[in-house]
């Protein structure tokens, strides 16, 4: 019961936090000049509803994870260890911080003090956000290592998460858009430049995920027989056998789907331009859920002895 609810617990955290930092870094690249009004008012509400999430995630993992350390699941309602689990560990003092944000997140958008006006401006959340998801890069197994080797993994696992934030995050409001808009010769220009703006945040977020994953790999790995011949390795596997799903889906998207659209021209009649339109979506719901299942993988493995030392 207890490592299934911390799987769960970890699940919810992580779903929640890459949606706060992509959904919340996204107009800051997206966008020639100022968001449309309707698509700020709906990014609003789903980052304050991402927020709370990941407050309620988080106080379940907070208990899980307690539960867990002293090895009793009754434990997940006694007060004196779950503050003696938050006073006394690093887990707990990364947890307290990490939830103190979650808050301020959730508080500010929830009195609409996200600003309104040019893009520049949502800098503020969007860091904040960020600063939430690559804190979880200061719990778990990057905690191993000691002095320098430990500052770089630390490092590698937070730019790791920042990458995957901006990457599975952006695309719920790139869906969003393409689901709503694209029918007026106005929509459709602002769906070219967000695909195309995407696409080159994509290109450094893959690359940052490659490198820092191999960096990760060989602090948790170590060797190709740890990597295929331990439950640890061979789970990580199947994370990367679904990230390369992702990238040959987004692929496609930029050297097949995105041309294609581009070229519509008027008097194309709808139904053709509805077809490409609607590949794009499905391709966009592919990468979606290759996403929340690599997630999946990601709450897994943080539970798991890496292979390193098997």
């Amino acid at each position: 019961m207890v490592d299934f609810g911390l799987i769960l617990a970890r699940l919810l955290q992580y779903a929640a936090t890459t949606t706060l930092a992509g959904v919340s870094l996204f107009p800051l690249y997206a966008y020639a000049g100022a968001e449309p009004e309707p698509l700020a008012r709906w990014r609003r509400r789903l980052l304050l509803s991402s927020a709370l999430v990941a407050m309620l995630s988080g106080f379940l993992w907070f208990a899980f994870a307690a539960a867990s350390m002293s090895g009793d699941p009754s434990d997940l309602a006694d007060m004196e260890i779950l503050w003696t689990v938050a006073r006394d560990t690093g887990f707990g003092i990364v947890w307290t911080g990490r939830m103190l944000l979650a808050v301020t997140i959730a508080f500010v958008t929830a009195l609409r003090l996200l600003p309104r006006g040019p893009v520049r401006q949502n800098l503020m959340i969007a860091i904040l956000a960020a600063v939430l998801l690559a804190s979880l890069a200061g719990i778990g197994h990057t905690q191993v290592e000691e002095g320098w080797a430990g500052i770089v993994h630390v490092a590698s696992d937070a730019a790791h998460l920042l990458a995957a934030g901006a990457w599975l995050g952006g695309l719920i409001p790139l869906a969003f858009i393409l689901v709503r808009h694209g029918k007026t010769s106005c929509e459709v220009g602002l769906v070219d430049q967000v695909l195309l703006r995407f696409s080159g945040m994509g290109y450094f977020a893959v690359a940052t995920l490659v490198a820092t994953g191999l960096v990760n790999s060989w602090f948790l790995v170590g060797s190709v027989p740890g990597l295929l011949a331990t439950p640890y390795g061979q789970t990580l596997l199947a994370k990367l056998v679904l990230f390369v799903g992702m990238l040959a889906l987004a692929v496609a998207n930029r050297f097949w789907l995105v041309p294609a659209m581009g070229n519509i021209r008027p008097g194309v009649p709808e139904n053709e331009a509805s077809l490409w339109r609607r590949r794009l979506r499905n391709h966009v719901v592919g990468e979606q859920l290759l996403g929340m299942m690599i997630l999946f993988i990601v709450s897994v493995l943080g539970t798991m002895q890496p292979a390193v030392g098997q």
